[in-house]
């Protein structure tokens, strides 16, 4: 039963961790670990605890720990600058691939906490209690670090694209 749950639970993992690393290979890394880690340490699964929750948050320190020791190691993490689709589905168009890229570029302009908080209630679809619980931190924080993820990425947007945010007038009358 656990190995089936596991099993449904990856795609969603995996789409999490892209998120996190920016990086296939090292997001399927982060996953693997993940998988070995609970399969080992189910005993310390709680009933009444949501298991993709638990998954989580086994994939959120695991990549916090590896920030750190990368971060001793080098002042800068290259892997945020090759985010993947954050849909989890490829670009099939260029309408879509300049949206993929707009998100990108500014995805990277966020915090690591900004980032997987975003990720988690946008992408995912966690409350924010849940996301909190995913995060190890209180739903108060999740929902303002949401709130500063969104601002900042609005702001990038109006940037980098003041046409499309920009109101037009014609013969009187306010055109998006």
């Amino acid at each position: 039963m656990l190995r089936k749950q596991l099993v449904a639970l990856l795609p969603r993992l995996r789409r999490f961790a892209r998120n996190l690393t920016g990086d296939t290979d090292s997001a399927d890394d982060l996953v693997q670990a993940t998988c070995e880690r609970s399969l080992a340490r189910f005993s310390q699964f709680h009933d009444g605890t949501r298991f993709d929750s638990w998954l989580y948050r086994m994939i959120y320190t695991q990549w916090i720990d590896r920030m750190r020791r990368r971060q001793r190691q080098s002042a800068r993490d290259e892997s945020l600058r090759n985010l993947q689709d954050i849909t989890g589905e490829g670009v099939s168009s260029p309408r879509r691939m300049v949206s993929f890229m707009d998100v990108k570029k500014a995805l990277g302009h966020l915090s690591e906490d900004s980032r997987a908080a975003i990720v988690l209630v946008a992408v995912e679809g966690y409350t924010y209690a849940e996301a909190a619980t995913v995060l190890g931190v209180p739903a108060g924080t999740v929902a303002s670090r949401v709130a500063r993820a969104r601002g900042i990425l609005a702001e990038r947007f109006r940037d980098d694209h003041p046409r499309r945010l920009r109101v037009h007038k014609v013969a009187g009358r306010r055109l998006k």
